[in-house]
């Protein structure tokens, strides 16, 4: 009946039938090598740090995402966030189990949401990516932070965002000795920095997308 009420268009080329069409799912951006070995930038070729993340400290051993975060995935991600497309979720997860191998890890955890951004959607993007790739790669998902600040990234400089951030977690269980850190985009890395330092264990961080600057 909602589907009738409501018919389902891809949120990219608006198609009928679907949130997300079988061509535009193929024609995502997908990333491919060579990639920064510590951010999982695009380079030229394989480097160890490239010079987006080059004499930065950064609390992850590596970071690494499915797909360039171009105007069609802003789309995409725009609506799984803020329109309550909540079923790209499983769009995501499935472009991140195809892209990226499984990691050698012992749970999944995600970034966590402030309360508000969480109430008001009723889910949390974040949340919902680590679930599917917990049950696809068969690993537990764990809550393992919680945030109390660095409620807004958007629009603030690398510099304006890690002070934002600088002190938005804490640890509310023990973190295992690995640990798969997931968040829906990878912007400048600094809220990625933030939570996983928080975790002081082996942080490997996965995103759906992921900033790419040329």
């Amino acid at each position: 009946m909602l589907d009738l009420l409501l018919p389902r268009r891809c949120v990219v080329c608006a198609a009928g039938g679907t949130f997300l069409c079988d061509g535009c799912r193929r024609a995502l951006p997908f990333l491919t090598p060579p990639l920064c070995a510590l951010c999982g930038a695009p380079t030229a070729w394989p480097v160890a740090r490239c010079r987006e993340c080059s004499g930065r400290r950064l609390g992850f051993v590596h970071a690494s995402a499915a797909v360039a975060y171009d105007a069609d995935v802003r789309r995409l991600v725009r609506s799984w966030k803020e329109r309550g497309l909540r079923s790209l979720a499983d769009a995501a997860a499935l472009a991140v189990v195809e892209r990226l191998p499984r990691p050698d890890a012992d749970a999944v955890t995600f970034v966590p949401a402030d309360r508000g951004r969480r109430r008001r959607r009723g889910y949390h993007p974040a949340e919902q990516l680590a679930r599917g790739l917990s049950d696809r790669w068969g690993l537990p998902c764990v809550p393992l932070l919680s945030r109390s600040g660095g409620t807004r990234q958007q629009g603030l400089s690398r510099g304006d965002r890690r002070r934002n951030v600088a002190h938005a977690f804490a640890v509310r269980a023990t973190a295992p000795p690995r640990v798969v850190l997931v968040d829906d985009v990878y912007t400048t890395g600094e809220t990625a920095h933030a939570a996983a330092s928080a975790l002081r264990t082996r942080v490997e961080v996965v995103t759906f997308a992921r900033a790419v600057r040329t």
